[in-house]
């Protein structure tokens, strides 16, 4: 975690963020790199062409106060004199963020999420959410500062063992990382129910296959995989909840919904996330 964007748009849960990229950037002995998108209102005259341009001066004035308020955060927070760069660019946040993740070769996104429910999440869902879809990097969305430490990581899983191992790989890159304790667990649902031997014997070899360490193997029954994979968090007091989501777009994600999206906007705990180049980690 050497090189760590954070998405600032100045609300709470964005200075929370970049909080915490210190933290961590300071155990890393890293860089957090802070990038603000100015998303630019546009008129179109017809379905293809803008006729709105905004005059220079104008975006300078944007950039230059984007830019006042960044120091501020700045000066307020980093206190260490840690390694920060700014960065001010005109666009979609998502899209921004994506570029600008290939351009600095970012190694993590620490980013803050409001959340979304009901039909806002169901047809619009939050800028957290659109970046957890389509990221090449680990996000970790975050609500509330965390001034740690993280000792407990939760790692619900589908426990299949093809195309999983850059998933786990980087799930046990992030347990070094913070000498946490990883939780392996199953969560029974009615629509994937499987005997309690035949699903210990699964975590047991998928524990065996990945030669995790410091761990432990969990069975947690619940009526709903959301819920469930939350409430088994606070049993084991979960710090941080680490999963591996599809990337799904437009109509089949509408159906499907994301499991990891779901989770980011409906718990307060950290979450990590990775997407997978196979859809085969999440129900």
């Amino acid at each position: 975690m050497k090189k760590i964007l954070v998405p600032c748009d100045f609300s709470v849960t964005a200075v929370n963020a970049f909080r915490f990229a210190l933290d961590t950037a300071a155990r890393s002995k890293g860089s957090v790199y802070l990038l603000h998108v100015i998303e630019l209102p546009v008129l179109h005259d017809s379905l293809i062409m803008p006729v709105l341009n905004f005059e220079q001066q104008l975006l300078t004035e944007l950039k230059e106060k984007a830019e006042a308020r960044l120091e501020k955060v700045i000066t307020k927070y980093n206190k260490e004199g840690l390694d920060v760069v700014t960065k001010i660019e005109f666009g979609v946040p998502s899209k921004v963020i994506q570029n600008y993740v290939r351009e600095q070769s970012i190694d993590i996104i620490i980013m803050g999420s409001h959340g979304a429910s009901g039909i806002k999440e169901f047809f619009i869902g939050s800028n957290a959410e659109k970046v957890v879809r389509h990221a090449t990097v680990p996000v970790l969305v975050l609500k509330d500062y965390f001034k740690g430490p993280i000792t407990n990581i939760v790692f619900p899983h589908t426990l299949d063992l093809e195309n999983q191992d850059d998933l786990v790989t980087k799930v046990k890159a992030l347990q070094s990382f913070f000498k946490a304790k990883l939780h392996v667990v199953w969560i029974n649902t009615p629509l994937n129910f499987a005997p309690d031997s035949l699903n210990m014997d699964r975590l047991i070899t998928f524990a065996k296959t990945y030669t995790l360490k410091d761990y432990t193997l969990n069975i947690y029954n619940h009526t709903n995989l959301e819920q469930g994979i939350i409430e088994f968090s606070n049993t084991v007091k979960g710090n941080l909840i680490a999963m591996g989501t599809h990337g799904r777009t437009g109509i089949d994600h509408l159906i499907l919904g994301s499991l990891t999206e779901t989770v980011v906007n409906h718990t307060k705990k950290l979450v990590w996330s990775y997407v997978m180049n196979e859809e085969l980690v999440e129900a």
